[in-house]
């Protein structure tokens, strides 16, 4: 069996990826009979605490599963992102996908800046809306499989992570968030979709969560 790594377009972040949080380390996981005892010598386990005696799970713990009581998955990582830079970092993201978008639509004779509406054919209206669709969402995917970043987050020192162990995410994980964000925007809701989505994150807790963070269980965080 081969042991070379995965090729680049595999989708997986590379095994060295700095920003994976390390495994946490084992502590005494051998084996009791590497350091036998007297059985007599050691005092009984505490009884178990009566039904619905434990202690509740703490305030930021895994909203994902993580079980009863499950630590924080922030731990180790850097700080949360502000919603404001998240904002700003989207906000140039837009402007310079909405160029390309533009260009292209003129290009492809599907632009919509007809100074006569009646003559804008429903065709040209979704080709353009394709094209935006296919723009944004690509955009989104492939800038961030390598480091988690478009240029505006790369341009304001933010990066989405993981929320399980911080790496980056995977191109099928940054397609599933690019998805949620932009389709919906683009083919019908346009800027109401995205301000809800994307503003989402000021009011969420405890990981400030955009709808499509949710989706694809990533934050964003701060590299500053």
């Amino acid at each position: 069996m081969s042991t070379e790594p995965p090729p680049s377009g595999s989708g997986q972040p590379p095994d060295d990826d700095p920003f994976r949080k390390p495994p946490p380390s084992d502590q005494g996981g051998g084996s009791p009979y590497d350091n036998p005892q007297n059985p007599y010598d050691s005092a009984p386990p505490p009884p178990p605490p009566p039904n619905g005696g434990g202690t509740p799970p703490p305030y930021g713990g895994d909203p994902y599963g993580g079980g009863y009581g499950a630590a924080d998955p922030l731990a180790g990582m850097p700080p949360l992102a502000d919603s404001g830079k998240r904002v700003l970092a989207r906000i140039i993201d837009i402007i310079l996908i909405a160029i390309v978008v533009g260009l292209l639509s003129w290009l492809f004779g599907v632009g919509q800046y007809d100074i006569d509406t009646d003559d804008m054919s429903a065709g040209k209206r979704v080709a353009q809306s394709l094209i935006g669709a296919i723009l944004y969402v690509g955009y989104d995917t492939i800038m961030m499989a390598k480091t988690g970043q478009t240029l505006g987050k790369k341009w304001l020192k933010l990066r989405v992570a993981n929320l399980s162990d911080g790496a980056t995410p995977t191109m099928q994980t940054n397609l599933l968030r690019a998805v949620v964000l932009w389709v919906p925007a683009v083919f019908c809701c346009a800027c109401i979709w995205t301000a809800i989505c994307g503003g989402w994150s000021f009011f969420d807790k405890p990981y400030k969560q955009g709808l499509h963070d949710k989706a694809a269980k990533t934050v964003v965080v701060s590299t500053a």
